[in-house]
């Protein structure tokens, strides 16, 4: 195999992984968002504040426990998910959940209020009112996604440690930088981070460009 082949994989394999985690996220982390910014109920203070203050979680921290779980000795270990891509993928969903629900309730909790009253008062239902909040808020969403997906690919520690960094199976771009750092292959070290943040700078322009198209059409 060429050393551009297998970059290729890493590549490819690194953007599947992450994706699958984002997609993940957006299926129970978006609504969860949603619900959290537009509700007011008894101890809703209290699980924003969770949310917010695990934030700032070390990754390898994470990345312990989950191994702890996914171990043969584990509570999870029949799964045998260690050392798989899977395990990467609900790793890194786990991570990237903290963000995807702090960023989706920050803006919808950011949306005038008024804008819920005034579409109740020209006739619309509850529904009808928080899609008209939904519209509203549908850039931050789209951004909170497009952070959770880049911090998902930029991630180490949990990649690392529920993955292994096989080759072939498991390696992604940010293993595989520190893996050829630590060989001292600095110039391949180099070439994988470029394109690591190529793959950021492209996920957020493109976001940006569907942000404007999305808030037009919904709009129209």
């Amino acid at each position: 195999m060429t050393i551009e082949t297998e970059i290729f994989e890493i590549v490819v394999r690194a953007i599947a992984i992450s994706g699958a985690a984002t997609f993940l996220v957006v299926l129970w982390g978006v609504p969860m968002g949603i619900f959290l910014g537009s509700r007011r109920f008894r101890g809703r203070t209290v699980i924003v504040s969770f949310f917010n203050a695990m934030l700032g979680i070390p990754t390898v921290a994470l990345g312990l426990i989950l191994y702890l779980m996914f171990s043969k000795s584990g509570p999870l270990g029949f799964l045998h998910l260690l050392y798989t891509p899977l395990a990467i993928i609900l790793g890194q969903a786990i991570l990237v959940t903290l963000i995807t629900i702090s960023l989706v309730t920050s803006t919808v909790e950011s949306i005038d209020p008024e804008i819920k009253d005034l579409a109740k008062t020209l006739g619309a239902s509850e529904a009808e009112a928080a899609v008209a909040v939904f519209k509203e808020s549908i850039g931050g969403v789209l951004l909170a996604v497009a952070a959770s997906f880049n911090r998902a690919i930029a991630e180490l520690g949990v990649a690392l440690m529920l993955g292994g960094n096989l080759r072939g199976l498991t390696r992604v771009l940010t293993t595989s930088i520190a893996l050829e750092t630590t060989r001292g292959e600095l110039t391949l070290g180099i070439v994988l981070t470029l394109t690591l943040l190529g793959i950021v700078l492209t996920i957020n322009f493109s976001m940006n460009l569907l942000q404007r198209r999305v808030r037009s059409w919904l709009w129209r």
